[in-house]
């Protein structure tokens, strides 16, 4: 790839990464250069790898509104996906135990309180245990990395986890009561429609602030 792109790349670490993981980041790029693109806002995702095998070059894609932890986090994600399917072909589990290994031996050496404030570090060396598919599914990495971003920092956002039954919410718009927790994922009553719907509990709501409760 010519200058103009390994600049961009470059620039890419540098404006998104915590400063002392710039050069870590650029050397696995380098290392197996891909496609790699900041996309908008998307609700299901973070980032994304998809293996084309009609495609010389992959590509990957992160958020641009993550915060330089969750960023990080993400970037290393993905390219443990690209390196997987690399080594061992399309035919196994995306998440899988040859992805986990993978992500294992690309995360461990950033896992220092010199890249890591602290209350992001203890949870994440605990996940990195045995990683599930997004860090999003991890309530206590989720919520101290959620501690860092720029938006939904008002007093009246709360987790889905963290209210009693009855609490009445808002999500995306739309008003809820919690009815039910079930094993990961929560009964919740729409209000006014009264259909019903399991809503993961590391949900980041917003409490009605004029009522928070209903019998």
């Amino acid at each position: 790839m010519d200058n103009k792109i390994k600049l961009e790349i470059l620039t890419i670490f540098k404006e998104k990464v915590p400063e002392n993981a710039v050069q870590y980041c650029w050397d696995l790029w380098a290392e197996d250069p891909f496609q790699f693109t900041i996309s908008k806002s998307r609700q299901t995702k973070l980032g994304d790898f998809r293996y084309r095998a009609d495609q010389k070059i992959q590509k990957i894609t992160i958020n641009h509104d993550l915060n330089p932890y969750q960023f990080l986090i993400t970037y290393i994600h993905e390219v443990a996906h690209y390196r997987t399917f690399k080594l061992f072909g399309i035919k196994i589990k995306p998440h899988g135990l040859e992805w986990k290994r993978q992500f294992q031996i690309l995360l461990t050496p950033l896992l220092s309180d010199l890249i890591f404030p602290k209350d992001i570090l203890l949870p994440l060396k605990r996940h990195m245990i045995n990683p599930k598919a997004s860090s999003g599914a991890d309530f206590w990495l989720s919520k101290e990395l959620r501690k860092y971003d720029e938006k939904n920092t008002a007093e009246d956002h709360a987790y889905l986890n963290e209210v009693s039954i009855g609490t009445v919410f808002e999500i995306k718009g739309r008003q809820f009561k919690k009815v039910q927790p079930r094993r990961t994922r929560i009964l919740c009553e729409e209000i006014p429609s009264g259909k019903r719907y399991l809503i993961s509990g590391n949900a980041e709501i917003k409490i009605n602030d004029k009522v928070l409760s209903i019998d």
